[in-house]
């Protein structure tokens, strides 16, 4: 069988299998038809230019859309991505309280405790030692000290009402002290007793008739034995104290006398701060003690 006879002829297709190639007419019989050969060439060019630039439209439209896509993406993410970090209330603070578990240290010790019964009232006591020092100064008032007293005789250092007050509730000690500021005397008395109850009773019972003595002597001139004279009564834990203040010329005091009152209050201030150091100071001791 020669070559380009019987049967039908395919068209030859070199990127094809199997296909056959197309022969002229020659003598030979063997030569390729060239001429038909660069037109299927030039056709199969043209479509590949064809499919080439469509693939880089679409390619070129697909990495827009992608990145695109890709913002859109990381917005929403960003909008909607859970968090691994913990919320504002679970973060440690730099600057925050440490806590602690609770301890069973003891409460403090109320130094009131001590000075309200004779029980836990220990220390030492008497008139020097509660108004120690040769002189006092409360603000910008200073006080010079004067003669003091200590008995066991209660009544012997009051008049008035209150020698039967404070032997009704069974006071054990009276000290007293004078204090004197130019013309003007003050002097503290200090009764102790058992109890605070009994302190209390006191000075609920008093009146204005309750009135310590004026301690005087040591150059202070006698005062408060006539002329009206200004008076306090308090307590604190069981120590009922009192002032008496007044002129050392016999002058009467009278409401517009400030500084009389200034005196008085003074140094009724200064026995509530004595007792109450003295409380803190057993207190102290008593905690350092264990």
């Amino acid at each position: 069988m020669s070559y380009g006879q019987g049967g039908p002829q395919s068209q030859w297709d070199p990127w094809k299998p199997n296909s056959q190639q197309p022969w002229t007419g020659d003598s030979d019989g063997l030569s390729p038809d060239w001429a038909a050969l660069a037109d299927a060439s030039e056709k199969r060019s043209k479509r590949r230019r064809v499919a080439l630039i469509g693939g880089a439209v679409l390619a070129t439209l697909g990495i827009g859309t992608a990145v695109a896509m890709a913002v859109v993406s990381a917005g929403d993410d960003e909008a909607n991505r859970p968090s691994s970090l913990p919320a504002t209330a679970d973060l440690p603070s730099a600057s925050g309280t440490p806590s602690f578990a609770p301890t069973s240290a003891p409460p403090p010790l109320d130094p009131k405790d001590f000075v309200s019964s004779k029980a836990k009232d220990k220390a030492p006591i008497n008139a020097d030692l509660l108004f120690p020092g040769t002189q006092l100064t409360m603000g910008s008032n200073v006080y010079k000290k004067g003669p003091t007293a200590d008995s066991t005789k209660c009544d012997t250092g009051v008049q008035g009402s209150l020698p039967k007050v404070l032997t009704a509730n069974d006071c054990t000690r009276l000290l007293r002290v004078t204090y004197t500021k130019g013309d003007i005397a003050v002097t503290v008395g200090v009764a102790i007793f058992d109890t605070e109850a009994q302190a209390l009773k006191v000075k609920s019972q008093s009146d204005s008739k309750s009135i310590v003595k004026a301690l005087t002597g040591s150059g202070i001139k006698a005062f408060c034995n006539g002329p009206v004279c200004r008076s306090t009564t308090n307590s604190y834990g069981r120590y009922a104290y009192f002032t008496i203040t007044g002129f050392t010329d016999g002058k009467n005091v009278t409401t517009k006398d400030t500084a009389v009152f200034t005196a008085g209050d003074d140094l009724a201030d200064s026995a509530f701060q004595q007792i109450r150091r003295r409380g803190e100071a057993q207190a102290s001791a008593a905690a350092a003690a264990g």
